[in-house]
């Protein structure tokens, strides 16, 4: 869990409420359509070809955020490299297709299915009969029989992060030849197709010893496409090579290399010709289409990404013909798919080396570099994780039903969801469900179960709870807070004499674009319109401030000091027993998050007119989520979670009602809203125990519309995925729900042509 991203079953399994009377609590049953959900948001965006267009060799530099800790995608510090890795090298029963459904893998089954249920429920898994290990040993019942025994959760001497699943087999066995497995399970387990993926050799698996330490930094033994060759924490990547015992179609890659780069400064490696693959932020994708010739909206490239003059050159020195003399074959193979538009480029680059001294140097330094990101397109999609407002439910105004409801019903989520989606080109659907995407088998728009925007509801209901508009409140010392959280001081990395709060609803603080041009007065832009990362997002930002503009306010969060309030903003703010109603917003504070700022500010407007101040508060993104979120040190936060195509196994520890802990604590799980009922966890319950599709679906919606009748999370938007990809890279970019086919991604053939991308040009 991140609160801007997350890698998926890697971090789900890692490690008092009180319902008001009063309400009524409509429509918790869920929507019935069961194609609701046929079809994701957005399709995938990968430049599919077959793979005779892909040129056999090269080397795909694919950016990472960090070499792995540990290889093993069952230990609590494994991430989303972890898991890619993984994905590369292991074998996986199931796979997820371009829906979010699991589908059988191939190259490992034959088949699986439940043969059994009474007295116990029994899957049958028939091998493909050359399936084996790199060391040359078929895949067997002992290897599965050995990853059950270590997350089982029975021998504590294992450092597992998880176990959901594994906790339910009684016992594995051989089946009626080496190529059968059969697995009888002590409960019945719906999600058994989450398990076995990926499957780990029993050297790895059989001992604490070889679990704990064996692959965190090396795996000697794998069973897919790919091999790991080499780990290189100093030199910051993790190199994969092909398995020549791979008995699947041949990979068209010969490597691929794992590269360390920092989000923020990815658009000047793939400048400088250090990556060919990176997901990147709304800031570089508007560089890269920038330099493609295009404006406006941001638009997915072609897939072929035919190249204007001035495209990125390669390194070395070009002969007449516009080769590279002394390529190595892996070279070669990466610029087949590179247009010829490439070399006239590289040849007009050619010359006498430039002056860059000074600021002419630097002007020339940055024209090179915006020329070489047109040798990139911009792949784009939905990434399968929703953004979400968190409601701290465990103490304060939120822990009464009523307000966290009224919160709600104050959100226009189809308006957020154009915040940040629209200057994309991506649809700006709000998310309907806690548990699944659209697209996904559970999905179903269950959000009516809570209501949609409705501010005279929201001001009832906040009535309702005692709160009431120019109630008297008690002048506060400056170490008491007002009826928010009782959070800790911010950890800021604001500028010195800022302390990184603002309120949101108190005339005599400033709003965030008032503060950065007071930073710096000629800017007269406004704080949205100048940060980079937010272009794409701020002619909406533009239209949000015009009715402050015109009464000669900057445009910021709330109306300067003296003017009107905007039409339909509550007469004053609300007070309870002498406190108003104030609540914490918890916001990162780094590169990269831009979009979730600009979110809370829109969603600091909706609370105002309803007569509720947001106290902002922005912190670093070290102890964004260890201190504040982890901890309860918040009221209102913004942080995403995964989609999972086993939501009764995945999701239920993120919703589960918290419990007393034997020290006298709670223990939350990953329910960091504290905020939880018994239905929903019997619903869960249930929903795991059976072995009917559609029964599953069904309590799934419903334990889904609870969750949203209890209002401590409001899923928000699905996130954008912005995957910068070097022009003739096939089978490869912004992959959706869609698994990884590593043995397919390639450089293109010269005069070769993917299909048609669903990005549409600019």
């Amino acid at each position: 869990m991140s609160h801007d991203g997350v890698g998926l079953r890697a971090v789900m399994r890692s490690a008092a409420f009180l319902t008001a009377g009063v309400l009524a609590v409509p429509l918790l049953s869920a929507c019935s359509a069961d194609d609701e959900g046929d079809r994701p948001a957005a399709a995938q965006d990968i430049a599919p070809a077959s793979r005779d267009q892909v040129a056999d060799g090269g080397t795909l530099r694919w950016a990472v955020d960090a070499v792995p800790e540990t290889l093993n995608a069952f230990q609590a510090d494994a991430d989303a490299a972890t898991s890619r890795v993984a994905g590369a090298v292991l074998p996986s029963m199931y796979r997820l297709d371009a829906n979010g459904r699991p589908q059988i893998n191939p190259a490992y089954l034959e088949s699986a299915k439940v043969v059994g249920t009474e007295p116990k429920q029994v899957v049958l898994y028939k091998l493909n009969q050359q399936a084996v290990w790199s060391d040359g040993r078929e895949i067997g019942a002992a290897d599965f029989a050995a990853q059950w025994r270590a997350l089982s959760g029975k021998d504590s001497a294992y450092w597992t992060a998880r176990n959901a699943g594994y906790d339910r087999i009684e016992k594995i066995e051989r089946g009626k030849n080496n190529l059968e497995v059969r697995v009888t399970f002590a409960r019945p387990y719906a999600d058994w197709k989450s398990l076995f993926s990926p499957l780990y050799p029993k050297s790895v698996m059989g001992t604490a010893d070889s679990f704990n330490d064996g692959a965190r930094r090396k795996l000697k033994v794998s069973a897919g496409p790919f091999a790991v060759k080499k780990v290189d924490v100093k030199g910051g990547q993790v190199q994969l090579t092909r398995n020549p015992r791979w008995w699947g179609s041949p990979t068209k890659l010969s490597e691929i290399d794992l590269v360390a780069v920092a989000r923020d400064k990815r658009a000047t490696a793939l400048a400088a010709d250090e990556l060919d693959m990176a997901e990147i932020d709304p800031a570089d994708a508007e560089r890269i289409t920038a330099a493609r010739g295009r404006s406006g909206p941001l638009k997915g490239a072609s897939a072929t990404g035919t190249q204007s003059p001035g495209a990125g050159r390669d390194k070395g020195e070009k002969d007449d013909s516009g080769e590279k003399t002394g390529k190595s074959k892996d070279e070669k193979a990466r610029d087949d798919g590179k247009s010829e538009s490439d070399s006239d480029s590289d040849e007009s680059s050619d010359g006498d080396e430039k002056d860059t001294s000074g600021a002419e140097g630097s002007k020339a330094k940055a024209a090179d570099q915006q020329a070489a990101l047109s040798a990139f397109v911009v792949r784009k999609s939905l990434e399968p994780a929703y953004t979400q407002l968190a409601l701290n439910g465990s103490e304060g105004p939120l822990a009464d039903e009523r307000v966290r409801r009224a919160v709600a019903r104050a959100l226009d989520r189809k308006e957020l969801a154009k915040v940040v989606l629209k200057p994309l080109g991506l649809p700006a659907e709000p998310v309907g469900s806690h548990l699944a995407l659209i697209g996904q088998a559970a999905y179903s728009d269950n959000s009516g179960a809570l209501g949609g925007q409705d501010t005279a509801e929201a001001r009832a209901l906040l009535a309702d709870a005692g709160w009431v508009p120019g109630g008297p409140v008690t002048e506060q010392k400056k170490t008491e807070k007002a009826a928010g959280s009782k959070g800790k001081k911010a950890d800021t990395d604001d500028s010195p004499g800022d302390d990184g709060t603002y309120i949101v609803g108190e005339d005599n603080k400033p709003s965030e674009a008032d503060r950065d041009l007071r930073k710096d007065p000629k800017d007269h832009t406004g704080a949205h319109e100048r940060t980079s990362a937010q272009s794409g997002i701020q002619a909406d930002e533009q239209q949000a401030g015009k009715q402050y503009a015109k009464q000669g306010g900057a445009q910021g969060a709330y109306a300067p000091k003296g003017t009107a309030a905007p039409a339909g903003a509550a007469s004053g703010a609300l007070a309870k027993d002498g406190k108003p109603l104030t609540l914490r917003f918890v916001l990162p504070s780094g590169q990269g998050s831009e979009s979730l700022r600009a979110v809370a500010d829109r969603i600091a407007q909706m609370l105002q007119r309803i007569g509720i101040r947001t106290d902002i508060s922005k912190v670093s993104d070290a102890s964004y989520f260890k201190d504040h979120i982890a901890s309860g040190q918040y009221d209102l936060a913004l942080y995403s979670w995964p989609g999972s195509a086993y939501p009764a196994t995945d999701a239920r520890p993120i919703y589960s009602k918290p419990v007393p802990a034997a020290d006298g604590s709670l223990s939350v799980e990953q329910n960091y809203t504290r905020v939880g009922t018994d239905q929903v966890d019997q619903l869960f319950d249930q929903a795991l125990s059976t072995l009917d599709e559609g029964e599953e679906r069904s309590l799934v919606r419903k334990a889904d519309a609870r969750i949203w009748a209890a209002a401590g999370s409001i899923p928000l938007y699905q996130r954008p995925q912005l995957t910068a990809v070097r022009t003739g890279l096939a089978n490869a970019g912004a992959f959706g729900f869609q698994t990884p086919v590593y043995e397919d991604m390639g450089f293109l053939k010269k005069g070769a042509h993917p299909v048609a991308s669903p990005s549409k040009t600019g």
